[in-house]
């Protein structure tokens, strides 16, 4: 088994041009699952509590290419992969007999919605790839060299599913960081580009419904993805993922709970004046 293991991250090292900074990024939980049946890099999470859900609640890298998978989480039927290539990313979707799984429902006008973060928390990217094939998507790479989280969005039609975390590589990163360290914001007010958008918390108490609503200037605000807004919700190791969706098709007002104390990273997206724009926030969540 040890022999296996070490094989793998011998394997890691090759493809990403010798990084000694592999095993100080990726948690020891991150590397110990590597599956034979899939080529590339393997990292599977062993955390058993992701909140991952989706909420409506009412309604170029030297020729190289890195390939991740997402552990699926327990009960989900799908894998998904994420390949950094020259060219663009591409995600793979697959059953647990390595079938592409291709019978998706569209769901806010995509069919696939892949949530990117670095490893910091501090860059966020919404990105939509399109289908090319069976179960397989592309996108023209937009992200700057780097370790990235991803997260890919989708409601397959027949198979139950759970989001949880890819880890994936963008070309030859030179430097890394460690750990998120994030801080709870003193004030839940964020200004891009002349745009003002202020976060309400109706509680920060775990296990209670959280209303969360937006001071903003609604005279430019327009649907975006057949919504007011998108909120997007991780903790701060980035295993748990939360989308969520306003409570009517008015208002950016939105729902949710939180089911353990910590610090969360809280992005709000908006369609202000033709251009969307990510507000984020820093939240402190207590028993």
């Amino acid at each position: 088994m040890y022999k296996g293991i070490a094989g793998a991250i011998l394997y890691v090292a090759i493809v990403l041009g010798g990084y000694a900074v592999y095993n100080e990024y990726f948690t020891e939980e991150q590397q110990v699952a590597v599956e034979e049946q899939y080529p590339g890099i393997t990292h599977t999470s062993q955390n058993d509590s992701h909140e991952d859900s989706h909420e409506d609640s009412k309604e170029e890298h030297g020729g190289d290419s890195h390939e991740n998978e997402a552990g699926h989480g327990d009960g989900s039927q799908v894998h998904t992969y994420v390949q950094s290539e020259s060219n663009g990313i591409r995600i793979y979707l697959k059953d647990y007999l390595g079938n592409a799984v291709d019978e998706l429902a569209v769901n806010h006008e995509k069919l696939l919605h892949f949530i990117v973060v670095d490893e910091q928390l501090q860059k966020y990217y919404h990105l939509h790839p399109e289908q090319i094939g069976k179960g397989e998507f592309h996108i023209d790479n937009v992200l700057p060299d780097g370790f990235y989280k991803g997260f890919i969005d989708i409601k397959p039609e027949k198979l139950a599913y759970q989001v949880t975390p890819v880890l994936f590589v963008v070309g030859n990163p030179v430097e890394q960081s460690h750990g998120h360290r994030l801080m709870a914001d003193q004030t839940l007010v964020q200004e891009i580009d002349g745009e003002t958008v202020k976060l309400n918390m109706s509680t920060d108490l775990i296990n209670e419904t959280v209303t969360l609503s937006f001071d903003l200037n609604r005279t430019a605000l327009t649907p975006y993805l057949g919504a007011m807004g998108h909120v997007v919700i991780l903790d701060e190791e980035a295993q748990n993922f939360v989308h969520v969706h306003p409570v009517n098709h008015e208002d950016p007002v939105f729902q949710t709970k939180f089911k353990k104390p910590g610090l969360y990273k809280i992005w709000a997206e908006f369609k202000q004046g033709e251009k969307v724009r990510a507000f984020p926030y820093v939240v402190e969540i207590k028993e």
